[in-house]
This record gives C-alpha cells, sequence and structure tokens, in this order.
C-alpha cells in the first residue's frame, strides 16, 4: 500500500474494502455449514495477525514492534474489537442471514455517537438524533418485513441481537484509538489484532476441550480453502489496509459513507442468489443508507473543503 493515495485511488480503496466485508458475510454464512464458528475464526485471524505484524515491521520499521508498555491495554482492546466482534458476529449471523446482519453493521457510525456520548459525554446533535430515529425504523423494517409482530415470533431476533452485541464492541475499540494518537492506524491495528487473535485461539481450544466445537477435518479444510483465504486475505488483510488508507486520505467524514456499501453488497449477492425481498425490507435497507447520509451532510455541509484537506485521521475498521 503506498504511503499516500490519490483522491480517486482512495475512493476505490474504500470502496472495494467495504464490498470485500459485503461479500464476506454470506460466505461466512456458507462456511458455518462445515466449520465452526470459534473454528474458523481462529483460523481467520491466526492466519491474518502474523500478516499485520509483517506489513507493520516493514513499513515503519523494528521501532513500531514494540509495546511501549501497553500490552495489557491493547490486549483488552484487542479482545474487545476482534474477539468480541468477530465472534458475537459470526455466532449471531448462524442465527440470521446475511443481509440483516449487514443491516447491524451500517449502523456503526451511528452507534459510534451514542457510544462516545456515554464514554466522552459528547451529545448527539438534533439532526443525529433524527439519523438514529430513521435508521432504528429502516432496521425494523428489515427485520419485521413490513410486519411489526415478526420482530416478537423472529427466531432471527436473537442472532440480530449477537450481531448488534459484537458491533457495540467494535465501536468501543475503534473510539479507543484516539488514546494512541502518536501511533500509526497500522501499529494500532496490527497490535490489537495479534492480541485479539491471541484470545480467538485461546477461546476456540476452550470450546474443542469442553466439546463445543470440532475441529475441522483435512477433506473439510482443502474444500474450504478458497472461503478461507478470503476471509484472511480480502477481508481481514487487504480491506482493512485499503479501508486505512482510503480514510486518511478522504478523512473519516466522507470515507464513513463507503459504510453504505456493506449492505448493498449482501443485498446483491443474495438476489443473485435467488433471494426475493419484500417491498418493507427494501424501503428499510434504504432508510437505513439514507440515515447514514443524512447525519454526514448534516454534520458536514460543506464537503468541499473536506475532499481537499490533508489529515490523518485515526480509525481502525474491520469489518468485519
Amino acid at each position: 500500500m503506498k504511503r499516500s493515495l490519490s483522491f480517486p485511488q482512495a475512493l476505490g480503496a474504500l470502496g472495494v474494502a467495504a464490498m470485500a466485508w459485503g461479500g464476506m458475510l454470506p460466505l461466512a454464512k456458507a462456511l458455518m455449514l462445515h466449520m465452526d464458528v470459534f473454528v474458523m475464526t481462529a483460523i481467520r485471524y491466526g492466519l491474518a495477525a502474523p500478516l499485520f505484524l509483517l506489513a507493520l515491521a516493514w513499513k515503519e520499521g523494528r521501532s513500531a514492534l514494540k509495546l511501549d508498555g501497553r500490552g495489557w491495554q491493547l490486549a483488552v482492546l484487542g479482545s474487545l474489537g476482534f474477539a468480541g466482534f468477530n465472534l458475537l458476529g459470526y455466532e449471531g449471523l448462524r442465527h440470521t442471514q446475511p443481509q440483516q446482519a449487514a443491516i447491524i453493521i451500517a449502523l456503526m457510525p451511528l452507534l459510534s455517537a451514542l457510544v462516545n456520548w456515554a464514554l466522552n459525554g459528547v451529545r448527539p446533535s438534533g439532526g443525529t438524533w433524527a439519523s438514529i430515529a430513521l435508521s432504528l425504523l429502516g432496521v425494523a423494517l428489515v427485520l419485521s418485513n413490513g410486519n411489526p409482530a415478526h420482530l416478537l415470533a423472529d427466531n432471527h431476533l436473537g442472532g440480530d441481537g449477537l450481531v448488534l452485541l459484537g458491533v457495540l464492541c467494535w465501536v468501543i475499540y475503534t473510539l479507543a484509538a484516539r488514546r494512541y494518537p502518536a501511533w500509526s492506524s497500522l501499529r494500532y491495528t496490527a497490535w490489537t489484532c495479534a492480541f485479539g487473535a491471541l484470545s480467538i485461539v485461546v477461546i476456540a481450544l476452550l470450546a474443542v476441550a469442553l466439546g463445543r466445537a470440532d475441529l475441522p477435518t483435512l477433506p473439510i479444510l482443502r474444500e474450504s480453502a478458497w472461503g478461507l483465504a478470503y476471509l484472511v486475505l480480502i477481508a481481514a488483510f487487504i480491506a482493512v489496509l485499503g479501508w486505512n488508507a482510503g480514510i486518511q486520505r478522504v478523512g473519516a467524514s466522507v470515507g464513513v459513507l463507503f459504510i453504505n456499501f456493506v449492505p448493498v453488497t449482501a443485498f446483491g449477492i443474495a438476489l443473485f442468489q435467488g433471494v426475493h425481498f419484500g417491498g418493507a425490507e427494501v424501503l428499510g435497507a434504504g432508510l437505513v443508507m439514507l440515515a447514514l447520509l443524512l447525519n454526514s451532510a448534516l454534520a458536514h455541509p460543506r464537503l468541499k473543503p473536506l475532499l481537499s484537506r490533508q489529515q490523518a485521521v485515526r480509525t481502525c475498521p474491520h469489518e468485519a
């Protein structure tokens, strides 16, 4: 990844990253038919974490591999972000549909406003409250397909709740990056990913030891090799690096709009697979994306200065 991308390159990197995460959801859902969630996640980040550390050493040198006395902090944040988000999110995905999980992930910027209020006392603006209300209406339409009674009777609701908890874990982890102003986003991501991967592997081993998970056989690993390669190289390594580089070039206020491509990609893949959506689901998805656009536009009504501003914004999205 180049040190500084041109503006069109940055937009392309952001779009590719978000679409990679949107494509990850149906793929992970398919892999779950043959592989346990804990083991699949351990394989994914057990392979991705060394790649991040190697990239960090190559780009910033050996000095960036020092923890600066923050090992325990990074371990907690990495476990919260990577283990919490992925294990809760994937477990929730087992009980819901990829497109529904994608809609919940798209709430991340608006959830960030609420968490920032709770942790730092930064009260959301009136426009953000309106966006949150609009997005919640959209999510309700998607999950219920226009029938409120389905929200209480739908068996997917527990899975959707787990995905939401995972997203909250990732939001807290991302906001905590502000405590590391002297660290690059790559350094913060690499070390928290490494500690998060260690937590995931330990949890997976405990699950296997307690009989709650099974190790995959060699035939299953061979059949799943391409899917796992996508999760490790595309959705974890390349997408995160591309997203971080894009955010640094265009700024978080503009770059976050590309999170819309997560549900768009997930819904597009579902349509390709023959899934038929009701009018309420389509309307709900549109409302969620409109809420995100509205919140960004109200927070930054003049985008032109943002597009030309050279700034480094620390953010560490994964997702997913």
